[in-house]
């Protein structure tokens, strides 16, 4: 869609904001806020969680404290953002009374007809980057704004009733925006779901919808065909052998696989490498047509694994955090890394795991003894022949869904951008 222009524009001197219009000020954000510093108990106002949706409820409550000022109030109307840049985009104007943690700002307008308008002024990712270049930190990924230089940052205002209108405009067209940004999500989420359903059901059923079936006797798997087998997975593949190659030359570079450079969708960097004498010792071998399969959470359970092919030496090394699965003569590698795939593999290995929270493990034991089927190998060929096939298909729906949801998020922060510095005039598409 387009939209107009205002008449006159003057250089606001801010390289964040650009041009405005020439009826709009630009004046530091202390002139229309206050800083809200009361700090209140958890136990006498309701905790609030600050998103890139805004500021909500909190859903989970934590353990209230005795601690009379562990929080900051929140009244309706306030701003809300987080110091914090590891946090960018988590802010908005309260709709709710409240308390937050004490790494928030709360800004109390000295004007409440400004706050439809600097709800969307401070949530678009130009301000964010503004905001977050004044502040300090030990760390380069790290830092906080202080109110004390975030009152110092310059804002485009337009006047009193252009304020209210583009408020109004952007909920409106943001909201619209969002509902299709939720609505492809949830596309992709239910092609995903899919991709999950034809995994499990061809790896436990075959292909052949009126061959003869059998009781598998497991209860997750159900009735298989008849000719089929069920083995421990032990009997069908090596799990972490130790049988190891090796090279003379110490210097010479390794493919190497830390957990990053594995994907959940069976991906893996084929350009990632390490000095050999680097990764010999204390990191986990594999060889090509090994199945590599992630055993801490979460990785586990988001099913992050692959089959490693045409590896620089013929072997490589990887997080130790990484089971290894070396097929045998009657078992496809590609076969084995769709069985992982499976619900059943995934869920019934999450009871098993072990370890503290955000360190729990699968087993070894659990991978030996999970009861597989066993097709013969030239159905576990036509089967993988066929996911492969029907999966590539419906990945690249979901990427091209993915690249919408991409544009539509890049659209809207444009256009907030755009309506909020008055590059383009909105006061006509409100009536």
């Amino acid at each position: 869609m387009t939209y107009k222009k205002y008449e006159k524009y003057k250089d606001s001197y801010e390289e964040w904001i650009g041009i405005v219009p020439e009826t709009w000020q630009v004046e530091p954000i202390r002139e229309f806020y206050d800083y809200r510093s009361e700090k209140v108990s958890d136990k006498a106002y309701e905790p609030l969680s600050v998103t890139k949706q805004g500021i909500l409820p909190q859903l989970e409550h934590a353990a209230k404290t005795d601690n009379n000022d562990n929080r900051k109030k929140v009244k309706k109307g306030d701003f809300v953002i987080n110091s914090r840049s590891d946090r960018k985009g988590s802010c908005g104007v309260s709709p709710y009374e409240g308390s937050v943690s004490l790494i928030y700002h709360v800004l109390s307008s000295k004007d409440s007809s400004i706050n439809a308008y600097a709800h969307h002024l401070f949530r678009s990712p130009m301000f964010a980057e503004e905001f977050y270049k004044w502040g300090h930190g030990i760390v380069d990924d790290l830092w906080s704004t202080r109110w004390d230089e975030m009152k110092k940052i310059k804002i485009p205002i337009p006047p009193k009733e252009e304020r209210v209108k583009i408020g109004i405009f952007l909920d409106k067209r943001t909201k619209h925006i969002n509902e299709q940004i939720s609505s492809n999500k949830k596309l992709v989420e239910l092609l995903e779901e899919k991709i999950i359903t034809l995994i499990n059901q061809v790896i436990h059923k075959g292909l052949d919808s009126n061959v003869a079936m059998k009781d598998s006797g497991v209860k997750w798997i159900g009735k298989i065909p008849a000719h089929w087998e069920i083995k421990r997975l032990k009997y069908n593949c090596e799990v972490n052998p130790s049988n190891k190659k090796s090279i003379e030359d110490d210097n010479l570079k390794v493919n190497f696989l830390p957990m990053e450079k594995v994907s959940e969708d069976g991906w893996y960097d084929k350009n990632s490498i390490a000095p050999y004498f680097s990764v010999s010792k204390g990191y986990t071998y594999f060889e090509d047509n090994d199945v590599l399969v992630a055993k801490i959470t979460p990785c586990f359970e988001n099913g992050k694994s692959a089959v490693v092919k045409d590896l620089e030496y013929g072997f490589g090394f990887g997080s130790t955090e990484f089971h290894i699965l070396r097929f045998k003569e009657h078992i496809l590698p590609e076969f084995i890394y769709y069985l992982i795939k499976t619900y059943a593999f995934r869920t019934i290995g999450q009871a098993f795991m072990t370890g503290t929270a955000g360190q729990k493990r699968i087993g070894t034991e659990f991978i030996e003894n999970y009861m597989m089927v066993t097709p013969p190998i030239s159905e576990q060929e036509n089967i993988v022949a066929y996911l492969d096939k029907e999966i590539n298909k419906l990945t690249k729906t979901i990427n091209e869904i993915k690249e919408n949801i991409k544009f539509l998020e890049e659209y809207k922060n444009s256009l907030i951008h755009n309506v909020v510095t008055g590059k383009i005039d909105v006061r006509e598409e409100v009536v």
